[in-house]
């Protein structure tokens, strides 16, 4: 295939230049310079507890030739206890976490900056989770942990992350303050980036080997006895608070000294605050980490354009240097704009921005600030919660509003905020983009190898072209059929772009199925090239194109391409994985290396990924990157649009208003549109919504024998997704089905004549094939033949779809007709757990399923965080449903650590309803009737279904008898009558 010719021009390579995202960055650091690492595992800081724990066990040794110590303890405040008692006991320790988990550790870091001990923890920032689990990345975590006396040190990048990860550990030893190093979670702790790396002699060189040894020196031993922690009363415990004073007041300098000295082995200088943009700069941000990145974009290209315009970038954030900050603003600032990547609600402005005021206010009361024109102003505002886009435009956006007569205090940018009106417009238009950059995207699916496969392609453009190179993925929160994106940039000078790729020269979609969901052409820029994993021939696919599809390749003019990977994979023997056929695709059309030193580099990863797993795999792999040259086609695009068809609209017309507003703006990518006003303020979202999102993720789907079927059910049973159902009905009920839908005699002595059948749910299964390995019913003449078999999904989609719809009109039997406590009989009941984003042939949800159709009307849901906080929780859409009468499980989720303590605390809750209900109850007898109290009483503590449908009816008696009533204890007990349903 002839290239695109966008290769870019080379650079010199540095000799020693590694590419590797921001954990391992940060990783290499601590643990060359610790022996001991307690660690408990928490998005998105894993990975460097993950491979400090592998380069432990294989033996590699820290700074003075030991193996360092990995240990994984109960939780985050189990590894703080550890740490605690290692760093007493004169051990050099480390520590990596985020999020909740770095607020479970706050208060052993108390006790550890205030017993003046050295230690470094690493952070990959995350969201604390408040009304809505997010694993996404800002500064809410860090923000609450500046009072513990920890010095706080923010690097904006991957090269940062390594470089202040060795200021941290060096400074620490010296001042004795413990160091909280941070740097933004996703963004730049998986973010993939060439950086220089530091060796063993530079580390060296930092840390002083004689504070060392004054470390191990203060460790507790019966040899020299002292006692920690004592309790202090009113008369000492004030002064002794403040006589570490001096130790945190030598953490500013020390810290400068420390970069000066690595900027001087590197040549790579730091400082404190750093700016960036026109010496006369006269509207300055004020920000820190990776958002630096998207403003300093922004600043240079406004100063390229006559605008003084600056940016200081915040490294060491606590203890917070007043002097050096002000140092770093040019006199001639009029407006300081301050970002926090945080919300403190009810503050009267967020923490950097309180800090920057505070600090300019004594500067200027003292005199040592002196400004051209007074007091600047300053304005400050939030951006980035919970990695939300920030980008060189709403950099720009702040610095505009700085020239407002009247800028808004407390501003938001990024979003559209209807509610607060806080928001800043944003100029869309806005492109800080260097155009020998070389942009690209992938849209891939989580089980098919794309963001390993572009990771290893990353590391091959950045340590074999001599050109910068950045990956960053942004990855859905579903288990099965989860999107993924990759962002890939290349080119000739350093690159800083620290936000999605917003015009791409190349887009490929590994999934055909996506184009009919997602516009993923929106990035493309004019003339760029688009490869197309399609399973139709080139001189086919333009046909199975949405006419939306076919409009932006015309419109654009894009160069398509395609090939059928999944075909090449399977018969390379790889499966699904087709990972290395687009890969070797990729190389092909951009042309950033000639394609035969591309396919040596992509094998050379192959061993490096895959060698461990024998020659077989390598072969298989070798074979698909072989194949896929000869499957990769242009395709002739016509002038003119000939699609009969467009892109299906993300829900059905049927569906609840807030699932057409809201969910369905999600599931399309516009997630990010949404104004303030369309969330629920208190984080409450309806349930039942799974079912409107119909993924289509499956190439292969069950399709029933009847003729073979034994009506055990065990299909229905084990599926994971509730894709595929059962019911069983009088022969009246399908007198009008469609063709092709089956049904047979239902085998049961106590209700003869009756009719069952198995239907899928095409376009909600995943295709894991379960109910095949557990279907026992195999045909007599052709042994491989089953009740149950994988059949192409496309090749009976349309007739399944219009089987599916007649299926649920379908009546369903009462609960009290069926016996639940049987495999045949629970089958029959609808299950209120359906459709999840579970992993294809997931073993968890078949028994929530099965919970759900033996309890789900009357079912309160305790979740602890993880799996089941995914595929139960996880927006746009949740599994868990309602039957007709609108009762089903209700679900919430605290934290990973308190889920038996929060499910006690709801049984507790439904107790004392239960208790209180009774009790007016007794109160009201006579106004409510002997009768029907004493029915209401007995049927509290019901336990079958049929008890329990007759004590809602009571229930709903009790409520209309009430419901005029004027008394207090009346509409007490219409509020709390529920609880004598038994939940």
């Amino acid at each position: 295939m002839p290239g695109m010719g966008i290769r870019a021009p080379a650079r010199s390579v540095a000799e020693h230049t590694v590419v590797i995202d921001g954990n391992e960055a940060a990783a290499r650091i601590a643990h060359r310079l610790s022996e001991v690492i307690a660690i408990y595992p928490i998005t998105p800081s894993s990975p460097m507890g993950e491979l400090a724990d592998q380069w432990s066990a294989a033996g590699r040794t820290n700074l003075w030739g030991t193996v360092p110590r990995v240990i994984e303890m109960q939780s985050e405040g189990g590894a703080a206890g550890a740490l605690h008692g290692a760093l007493l006991g004169g051990a050099l320790a480390t520590t990596f976490t985020a999020s909740q988990g770095l607020v479970l550790m706050l208060p052993n870091m108390y006790k550890i900056a205030g017993e003046l001990t050295p230690f470094v923890m690493h952070v990959a920032a995350r969201t604390i989770a408040t009304h809505a689990l997010s694993i996404f990345g800002d500064h809410s975590d860090v923000m609450g942990a500046r009072q513990t006396g920890f010095a706080m040190l923010c690097a904006s990048s991957v090269q940062e992350a390594h470089d202040l990860a060795l200021v941290a550990h060096a400074t620490t030893m010296q001042t004795r303050v413990p160091f909280l190093h941070f740097f933004d979670g996703f963004r730049t702790s998986h973010e993939i980036h060439e950086i220089e790396p530091l060796d063993d002699d530079d580390l060296r060189a930092l840390v002083d080997e004689a504070l060392v040894r004054a470390h191990r020196e203060r460790a507790l031993t019966p040899e020299r006895p002292t006692l920690r922690g004592s309790a202090q009363n009113p008369d000492v415990f004030f002064q002794a608070r403040e006589a570490g004073s001096p130790f945190h007041a030598a953490v500013p300098d020390a810290v400068q000294t420390a970069m000066d000295r690595l900027a001087a082995r590197t040549g790579r200088p730091m400082h404190l605050f750093g700016y960036a943009g026109h010496p006369e700069a006269e509207r300055v941000l004020v920000l820190m980490g990776s958002g630096a990145g998207a403003a300093e974009e922004a600043v240079q290209t406004l100063v390229a354009r006559g605008e003084r315009v600056g940016l200081v970038t915040v490294r060491l954030y606590r203890p917070f240097s007043a002097e050096a900050f002000v140092a770093a603003l040019p006199a001639s600032v009029r407006g300081i704009g301050v970002l926090d990547r945080t919300k403190e609600p009810g503050a009267p402005g967020e923490p950097l921005y309180l800090d920057v005021v505070a600090a300019l206010d004594q500067e200027m009361q003292t005199g040592r600030a002196r400004f051209d024109q007074g007091m600047p102003r300053i304005i400050g505002g939030r951006y980035g919660l919970s990695s939300k886009e920030f980008t060189p435009a709403m950099a720009k956006a702040v610095l505009e509003e700085l020239d407002a007569a009247e800028p808004t205090r407390g501003f938001t940018v990024g979003i559209t905020d209807d509610v607060s009106r806080s928001s800043l417009p944003v100029d869309p238009g806005f492109d800080t983009e260097d155009q020998e950059t070389v942009r690209a995207v992938f849209f891939g699916l989580g089980s098919d190898g794309t963001v390993s496969a572009n990771k290893n392609s990353i590391k091959i453009i950045g340590e074999r072209t001599g050109l910068h190179a950045q990956g960053y993925f942004v990855y859905d929160s579903k288990k099965a059929g989860a999107v993924t994106v990759s962002h890939l940039r290349f080119g000739p000078r350093p690159i800083r772009s620290t936000y999605l790729i917003q015009r791409a020269g190349f887009v490929a979609c590994h999934s055909f199925d996506r184009l009919l969901r997602t516009d993923v052409l929106s990035l493309a820029e004019p003339g760029a090239t688009f490869l197309l994993n399609s399973p139709y021939a080139p001189d086919q696919v333009w046909d199975h194109l949405p006419s939306e599809v076919q409009e932006q390749i015309i419109e654009k003019a894009l160069r398509l391409h395609v090939v059928d990977a999944y075909v090449i994979a399977e018969s390379s023997g790889l499966g699904t994985r087709i990972n290395t056929v687009m890969q070797t695709c990729f190389f092909a059309l951009t042309d950033v290396m000639p394609i035969a030193d591309a396919v040596d580099a992509i094998k050379d990863a192959i061993v490096k990924t895959y060698g461990s797993r024998g020659e077989t795999v390598l072969a298989r792999n070798f074979a698909a990157v072989d194949a896929a040259l000869d499957g990769l086609h242009e395709v002739a695009v016509p002038r003119h649009v000939t699609a009969k068809w467009a892109r299906p609209a993300a829900v059905p017309a049927e569906a609840p208003g807030f699932v057409q507003r809201v969910t369905a703006a999600m599931l399309e990518g516009r997630g990010d549109l949404l104004p303030v006003s369309a969330m629920p303020p208190d984080g409450a979202f309806p349930t039942d919504t799974a079912r409107w999102e119909r993924r289509s993720i499956a190439r292969e789907i069950p399709i029933w024998d009847p003729s073979i079927c034994i009506d055990c059910a065990k299909c229905a049973l084990v599926c994971p997704h509730a894709a595929l159902r059962m019911k069983v009905f009088e022969p009246a009920a399908v007198a009008d089905a469609p063709e092709g839908f089956a049904s047979k005699e239902w085998k049961d002595r106590e209700h003869p004549g009756r009719r069952m059948t198995i239907q899928v749910l095409p376009d909600d299964c995943t295709g894991c094939a379960v109910c095949v390995d557990v279907c026992p019913a195999h045909s007599k003449s052709d042994v491989k033949h089953k009740a149950i078999d994988m059949r192409p999904k496309e090749e009976h989609l349309d007739a399944e779809r219009d089987r599916w719809d007649f299926f649920r009109t379908i009546a369903d039997p009462p609960r009290t007709a069926v016996r639940a406590d049987t495999v045949k009989g629970s089958q029959q009941l609808r299950p209120l757990f359906e459709f999840s984003g579970a992993c294809a042939g997931c073993g968890e949800t078949p028994y929530l399923k099965l919970l759900s159709q033996l309890f789900g009307d009357r079912l309160l849901v305790a979740n602890a965080t993880g799996c089941s906080s995914i595929y139960g929780g996880n927006l746009p859409t949740t599994p868990w449903a309602v039957d007709d009468t609108g009762r089903g499980p209700a679900w919430a989720n605290s934290l990973f650590e308190d889920n038996a303590e929060f499910g006690l605390g709801l049984r507790l809750a439904a107790d004392a309803r239960r208790e209180l209900a009774l009790t007016l109850l007794g109160a009201l007898r006579d106004e409510v009737g002997a009768d029907l109290a004493d029915a209401l009483i007995a049927g509290a503590v019901a336990r079958d279904d049929a008890a329990i449908e007759t004590q809602r009816e009571r229930v709903e008696e009790l409520r209309a008898g009430l419901l005029d009533r004027s008394d207090p204890n009346a509409r007490d007990l219409v509020s709390v009558a529920g609880a004598l349903v038994p939940e």
